[in-house]
C-alpha cells in the first residue's frame, strides 16, 4: 500500500462514452503540455473506438494523432485500449496482422497496451500478449467484469493466474458498465493482491453513481492504479472524476501527490467544450446523469449513447425502455457475455432488432450467428442448445481458439491496397476497416493531388517555360 497512481482517460474513453469519440486531435492539443505536467500515471488516448471514429467521422489518420500526441506528452506514458484477436475491430484477425498492429502501435509511441477478451477467453489473449512483450512495451491483461451467476471472485481469479502466466505485466479490472460495488471491489482487490504478484488497476465509469465510491476501497485493498477523467468530462458514462479523488486522499498513505491548482487549469480547458459538446448535441443529458438502471442492465455507456443515436435515427426513441429491458434478456440466453465492445454490439444489435421487428430472433444478424458459432471465443456459461438451433440451426460450434482457423492475412492485405499505401500503418488501418479506410485514402490522395497541382500551376506562373 501506498501512493495511488492515476491514468486518465480524457482523450479516450471519457468523450467516447460521453460523445461517441467525436473530439479531435487539435482539440486535444493546446492543452497536452499541461496534462503531460499534472503527474499522471499514464494517459489513455488511443485504441477503443477513437481509431474507427478518426478514420469514419473525423477525416483523420489515427496513426498521425498518435504521432502528433507522442511528440507533444514528452514525460507522461501514453496508454491504449486493444480488443484482443479483434484488434480495434468487430472480429477476429490473423496472427500476423494483430503482431504487426502492436508492433506498430508500440513503434509509433504507445507504451502501455490494455488488452481484454469481450469474453474473457484468455487463449484470445496471448499473440497480443507476447507481441507486447517482444516489442519492449508493457502488457496490461483486462479481467473484463460483469455480474451473473457464472461470473464470481474466483472465477476472476482463475482468470488473473492465466494471465500472470502468459506475461501480463499488471492486471486491470475493467468495469466498462459501472456496476462493481465498493465492497466487492474491495475483495477482489484483495484477493487479487494475494493471488498474484503484480500490480493492479481498477477501471469503472460513473453511470450508476458508485465510481468514486468503489475507487475508495479498491485503493484500501490495494490498488495500484484507478482511471479517472478532468472533471468537466468525467461522471455520468464517463469515469469518476480525478479533483475529487484527489482532494479525498490527500495527507492519507494513498495520496497521489497531485497538485488541485495544476488539475483546475486543465478543468478550465475542458468546461468551454463541454457546454459547446452539449449545444451541438454531441453530449446527451442522458448520459451525464446517474442512471442507476445500469444496475439491471449492465450497459456500458458506449453502449447507451450508442442505442440514443440509433433510435433518434431510426425516430423511435419512445423504445429505449424496451431496449433497454430486452438486453439483459439476450445477454442471459447468449451465455451472460460481458457487455464490452464488440459483445456489447452483438447482444445490443440483437436486443434492438427484436424490439423493433417486434418479434425475437426475427431478424439475426450476421455477428450473433458468428459468436454463437463460437468465433469470437467461448462464453462463461454454455448456451442452451434450443437456443442454439433457433440461431444457426445445424451449423458447427468450434471449441478451438478461433484464430486458429485464419490464415495468414498481411500479405494479402497489403496486396489489395498497395497503391494507397504511403505509409507500413495504412495497411493495419485497411485491414480494421476497409471500406472506411479506402475512402480515407482516396479523400487523401485527392487532397494531395490538389495541392501538387496547385503548386505546379503557382511555378508555372512564376516562372514560365
Amino acid at each position: 500500500m501506498g501512493q495511488v497512481k492515476l491514468t486518465d482517460t480524457t482523450y479516450r474513453d471519457a468523450h467516447q462514452s460521453l460523445m461517441a469519440t467525436r473530439m479531435p486531435t487539435d482539440v486535444m492539443l493546446p492543452i497536452a503540455e499541461k496534462m503531460d505536467a499534472a503527474g499522471y500515471h499514464s494517459l489513455e488516448m488511443w485504441g477503443g473506438a477513437t481509431f474507427d471514429s478518426c478514420l469514419r467521422y473525423l477525416n483523420e489518420d489515427p496513426w498521425e494523432r498518435l504521432r502528433i500526441i507522442r511528440k507533444a506528452i514528452k514525460n507522461t506514458k501514453l496508454q491504449m485500449l486493444l480488443r484482443g484477436q479483434n484488434i480495434l475491430g468487430y472480429k477476429h484477425y490473423a496472427d500476423d496482422v494483430v503482431e504487426e498492429f502492436v508492433k506498430r502501435a508500440i513503434g509509433n509511441g504507445i507504451d502501455i497496451i490494455r488488452v481484454f477478451d469481450a469474453l474473457n477467453d484468455v487463449r484470445n489473449l496471448e499473440t497480443a500478449v507476447k507481441a507486447i512483450n517482444k516489442e519492449g512495451g508493457h502488457a496490461q491483461c483486462c479481467i473484463s467484469y460483469t455480474i451473473s451467476p457464472v461470473h464470481n471472485t474466483a472465477y476472476y481469479l482463475e482468470q488473473a493466474k492465466a494471465m500472470a502466466q502468459m506475461g501480463a505485466d499488471s492486471i486491470c479490472i475493467k468495469d466498462m458498465s459501472g456496476i462493481l460495488p465498493p465492497y466487492v471491489a474491495y475483495e477482489l482487490v484483495s484477493a487479487l493482491k494475494k493471488t498474484v504478484d503484480l500490480p493492479i488497476q481498477v477501471h469503472t465509469h460513473d453511470t450508476c453513481g458508485l465510481g468514486s465510491m468503489t475507487y475508495i476501497k479498491a485503493i484500501e485493498a490495494g490498488a495500484d492504479i484507478v482511471d479517472t477523467a478532468i472533471s468537466p468530462m468525467a461522471l455520468g458514462t464517463s469515469q469518476p472524476a480525478a479533483e475529487p479523488l484527489v482532494a479525498a486522499l490527500q495527507g492519507t498513505e494513498y495520496d497521489t501527490q497531485m497538485d488541485l491548482v495544476h488539475l483546475d487549469e486543465i478543468a478550465q480547458y475542458f468546461r468551454p467544450l463541454r457546454e459547446k459538446y452539449f449545444n451541438e448535441g454531441l453530449i446527451d443529458l442522458k448520459v451525464m446523469s446517474v442512471d442507476t438502471r445500469t444496475l439491471i442492465n449492465q450497459i456500458p455507456g458506449g453502449m447507451l449513447s450508442n442505442f440514443i443515436s440509433q433510435l433518434k435515427e431510426q425516430k423511435k426513441m419512445e423504445k429505449m425502455d424496451e431496449v433497454l429491458a430486452e438486453v439483459p434478456r439476450v445477454r442471459e440466453e447468449l451465455g451472460y457475455p460481458p457487455l464490452v465492445t464488440p459483445t456489447s454490439q452483438i447482444v445490443g444489435t440483437q436486443a434492438l432488432f427484436n424490439v423493433l421487428a417486434g418479434e425475437r430472433y426475427k431478424m439475426v444478424p450476421k455477428e450473433v450467428k458468428d459468436y454463437v458459432k463460437g468465433l469470437y471465443g467461448k462464453p462463461a456459461k454454455e448456451i442452451d442448445t434450443a437456443m442454439i438451433q433457433k440461431i444457426i440451426g445445424n451449423d458447427t460450434v468450434i471449441t478451438h481458439r478461433p484464430a486458429d482457423d485464419i490464415p495468414p492475412q498481411l500479405t494479402k492485405i497489403r496486396e489489395e491496397m498497395k497503391e494507397y499505401e504511403e505509409q507500413p500503418e495504412d495497411v493495419l488501418s485497411y485491414a480494421l476497416f476497409p471500406q472506411i479506410a479506402m475512402n480515407f485514402f482516396k479523400d487523401r490522395w485527392s487532397k494531395k493531388y490538389q495541392i501538387e497541382t496547385t503548386l505546379y500551376n503557382e511555378e508555372e506562373k512564376t516562372h514560365p517555360v
